[in-house]
């Protein structure tokens, strides 16, 4: 195996390092981060007591291979509390639990009696599934306006930060574009799937949603970072920041900011795509530009910490979701101190808000007296806290979470048709083909796979 330089020291680059060297021991592997701290869109940060998570806060377990390099690297997953089943929209002016079962769901006030009739009534609209869609057409077309509204618009903020009117099904959502395609619809298509299921002796349940329960550490998410870390040692560098990438000979040369250069005969750049771009400028302008079109709207974390006596809501599940009809500044809240252990010190809760997004990524970018001050006054008109927090923190990202758009996949077929004539360059990260840690990791895998056997 030639020696192989991984750009890119968040969990895609970590863990494809770690796969790579599980295979072979021997490889010649070094891993450039361009900051001091690794972990990419995985931050977490321990200050005042409080345990914050400045990017992702957890993964699902529904998948094993982030279980299963869990269990190599020595960690225990920690799954979230069973309060935090129980999760909450803030529809009409008040937070509304989301319904869990279809008992449930047909008592709900969350959405109008014509709504949930529209819903219903999903079963019987003709299956016409298309190539390309975008998620708010086709919620519209099969649960109806008020569902599109309620239900599927924070769900999209709450996973992408983005606006279903332009991200695009297929791309953020290919099992239920499968349900469609495949059964015509999606209660049909779930049924189909369960009765196979039973008769396949599975006691597996079956859903349109990706399932699984939220899983961390106890320590928050940076101990799969720092794990991996200690695993593969000297072999990642820090502060090494590589703004080009050009042929040499049978392999590679990547150029840093300092004006040092690396050679490597295999070259994996699992950067995001706006700086993945900016390497492959000069070896290919046509690439570069097509990468450069995925887009990433601003994102900021907003920590708040209370005394618990000061918080008078009920604090007992997930949190909530905010649509984009209420006109709230916040995308939404977790309770991460009911979510897991260890979040915040004894007596006290820790809240966790999003703001800006795809909708309003530019709300991002204000000063941290501005965010905390804006996200202060929804907790009180949501949830009546009026008290000051007793701490607070913002966790900024300029460019946050790639957005699927209607065309990603062609744009994912044309990128891959041009990477093909470059022998042992490859992309990796969540800006392609899954955003979430479980995404990274199994693509991570899958890649190691490709280059030990020289694909």
């Amino acid at each position: 195996m030639d020696n192989i330089g991984i750009i890119g020291g968040g969990i895609s680059g970590l863990s494809l390092a770690y796969f790579l060297l599980e295979r072979d021991p021997s490889a010649d592997i070094t891993v450039f981060e361009s900051e001091q701290r690794l972990g990419g869109k995985i931050w977490t940060d321990k200050t005042q007591g409080f345990l914050c998570e400045g990017g992702v806060n957890g993964f699902l377990d529904n998948r094993p291979k982030t279980l299963e390099l869990a269990g190599k690297v020595g960690l225990k997953p920690l799954r979230s509390n069973d309060a935090s089943r129980k999760r909450f929209i803030f529809s009409d002016s008040r937070l509304q639990r989301l319904p869990e079962s279809p008992p449930s769901f047909f008592t709900s006030g969350l959405l109008s009696l014509p709504g949930r009739l529209r819903v219903m009534a999903e079963p019987f609209i003709p299956g016409n599934a298309q190539e390309e869609e975008t998620l708010a057409a086709f919620a519209k077309r099969r649960l109806g306006q008020e569902a599109y509204e309620k239900l599927i618009d924070p769900m999209a903020s709450g996973i992408y930060a983005g606006n279903p009117e332009t991200l695009s099904l297929r791309a953020c959502f290919p099992k239920v574009y499968d349900l469609e395609k495949n059964y015509g619809g999606l209660v049909r298509g779930m049924f189909a799937l369960q009765r196979a299921k039973k008769k396949a002796g599975s006691g597996e349940k079956v859903g349109a949603g990706p399932g699984g329960v939220l899983t961390s550490f106890y320590d928050g998410m940076a101990e799969v970072v720092d794990a991996l870390k200690t695993k593969l040692g000297d072999r990642v560098r820090t502060g090494y920041r590589a703004v080009s990438i050009d042929r040499k000979g049978k392999g590679y040369q990547v150029f840093f900011s300092d004006g040092s250069g690396f050679e490597a005969g295999t070259v994996v750049v699992a950067s995001p795509a706006y700086t993945a771009s900016g390497m492959l400028r000069e070896m290919n302008a046509h690439l570069s530009g097509i990468i450069a079109t995925i887009p990433y709207p601003s994102l900021s974390v907003v920590c708040l910490g209370y005394r618990r006596e000061k918080v008078k809501a009920d604090l007992d599940g997930f949190g909530f979701l905010v649509p984009s009809r209420e006109k709230r500044t916040v995308l939404g809240t977790l309770w991460d101190s009911s979510i897991f252990p260890n979040r915040a010190p004894e007596g006290y809760v820790l809240l966790r808000s999003m703001v800006g997004g795809a909708r309003a990524s530019s709300r991002a970018l204000e000063s941290d007296a501005n965010l905390t001050d804006m996200v202060r006054k929804e907790m009180a008109g949501i949830m009546g806290i009026t008290a000051d927090p007793d701490f607070a923190k913002v966790y900024r990202h300029e460019q946050a979470i790639p957005q699927y758009t209607a065309g990603h996949l062609g744009r994912l077929d044309e990128i891959d048709s041009l990477l093909s004539r470059f022998r042992n360059l490859y992309l990796a990260g969540n800006a392609y083909r899954g955003i979430g840690v479980n995404d990274c990791i199994e693509n991570s895998f899958k890649l190691a796979q490709r280059i030990a056997d020289g694909q």
